[in-house]
């Protein structure tokens, strides 16, 4: 009877230990496979959709997002009011039609949530990125056969708790959620994504209209 528990639980053990190596090699072959698809990019159109859960409150915007090689990305807000977010990948630029005030920061010393996916083409190492990279069994796709996986950016440890990334069967980001250590949450979705289309590059540059405010800052947005 002892022989026979002890070899059950060496059959579990064994197990078990097969199935986290497989796993991780799954990782590992999703990350890579991520990693091959952004990084031959040299641009990405998408819509997106952003929802801010936290203080007791959700906030939900959507709007189009553009990408490109090398840094650049452009995110104009739609809905529910119109707002820009652009960088040409040495200097951000935050601003709101109608407002007396643009923001303005170097891409180095901002701290915006946004701002890393500048790199998501030809830049784009999950496993170098995020700390603990693995799959996430208790966190649901949105889209049948897309998997989630999990980590925490080796940059954003002290604001950020951990990322979800929840990857289509074709090895595109659906959507990015985002867990702050403050207790909220930022989830990303994408939709109707267009690779390698024709964008100029003054759509990554910013002109002040005219008697518009431009004020220095570090943290872009709100």
């Amino acid at each position: 009877m002892k022989t026979t528990i002890l070899t059950l639980v060496l059959l579990v053990l064994t197990a078990g230990g097969l199935t986290f190596s497989h796993a991780q090699e799954n990782v590992r072959q999703i990350a890579g496979a991520v990693d091959r698809h952004y990084n031959d990019l040299q641009s990405l159109q998408t819509q997106f959709t952003e929802t801010y859960r936290g203080s007791g409150m959700q906030r939900e915007e959507s709007g189009t997002l553009w990408l490109k090689k090398p840094g650049k990305m452009r995110w104009e807000y739609t809905s529910p009011r119109e707002k820009l977010f652009v960088s040409d990948g040495k200097v951000a630029w935050f601003y709101v039609p109608g407002e007396a005030r643009v923001q303005k920061a170097p891409v180095s010393k901002i701290d915006d949530l946004r701002s890393p996916l500048r790199f998501l083409l030809g830049k784009t190492k999950l496993d170098k990125e995020l700390n603990g990279l693995s799959i996430a069994p208790d966190r649901s796709a949105r889209e049948p056969g897309n998997v989630v996986l999990r980590g925490v950016p080796r940059q954003m440890q002290d604001r950020v708790s951990q990322v979800l990334l929840e990857i289509s069967p074709e090895h595109r980001i659906a959507g990015i959620t985002i867990d702050q250590t403050d207790g909220s949450t930022t989830e990303f979705r994408f939709r109707d994504p267009h690779e390698n289309v024709s964008v100029t590059e003054q759509r990554f540059r910013f002109a002040p209209p005219p008697g518009v405010e431009v004020v220095d800052a570090q943290e872009l947005g709100d």
